[in-house]
């Protein structure tokens, strides 16, 4: 192979490397999350007429180096014919803010979420027993409808929901890596720290964006 033909196969390979390199940087890609390795269901506090929520912790990452930005999630929870959205989304470890307008990267971000009724829908649900659907919406910016990035059936017995209205107690689903499927427990302890044992989340946010304040200049001693 000649000298002249050699330059210009290594241009053309150093080409499409650049290409290539260019089209991984500046793709769209898409959002994705880790399995939960646990989800609870329950009240924010050791009150079982607190506000419901469904907690789940989690790594959200892009399938892209330009990264996603998240302009907010929500779940849903299916159980026969009933569909049960909870929109209010806290997210964070002992710095919890209101979910909107979260940087995603391609690294990721691990931390936890928890997702609550609004307060006119908050004193009329319970975790009944029975087969539940849940659902974990996550909306981008720039998307128009949002993205289903989970989606697990997990069964609420007789037992257990007795159990947490008799206690005043949530729900633990924990995932067997070796059964591959999760396991209940009703939660006889201590509430993790990743699990606020706020006087509801919820309303400490509204008696702050009240008085004219922001969730994310609040620590979690003041939801406490």
């Amino acid at each position: 192979m000649s000298s002249s033909l050699l330059s210009i196969f290594i241009s053309i390979i150093s080409l499409v490397i650049s290409v290539v390199t260019a089209w991984f940087s500046l793709r769209r890609g898409t959002i994705k999350m880790t399995r939960p390795t646990t989800i609870y269901f329950g009240p924010d506090t050791r009150n079982c007429r607190a506000n419901p929520k469904v907690y789940l912790r989690t790594l959200l990452f892009s399938t892209s180096k330009r990264g996603q930005i998240v302009e907010s999630m929500h779940v849903q929870l299916s159980r026969n014919e009933t569909v049960q959205t909870f929109n209010i989304w806290v997210y964070g470890e002992d710095k919890k803010v209101r979910g909107s307008g979260l940087f995603v990267g391609e690294t990721g971000i691990a931390t936890s979420h928890h997702f609550l009724l609004p307060k006119d829908v908050e004193s009329h649900f319970r975790f009944s027993p029975g087969t539940y659907r849940l659902n974990v919406f996550v909306k981008l910016l720039g998307h128009s409808r949002g993205k289903k990035l989970f989606s697990e059936k997990l069964e609420v017995s007789q037992e257990d929901a007795k159990k947490m209205l008799e206690m005043d107690r949530g729900l633990y689903f924990d995932w067997g890596p070796d059964s591959l499927r999760y396991l209940a427990s009703v939660d006889i302890g201590e509430i993790p720290s990743q699990i606020p044992p706020s006087a509801g989340l919820l309303n400490a946010f509204l008696s702050m964006a009240e008085n004219g304040k922001s969730p994310s200049d609040t620590d979690s001693s003041t939801l406490r």
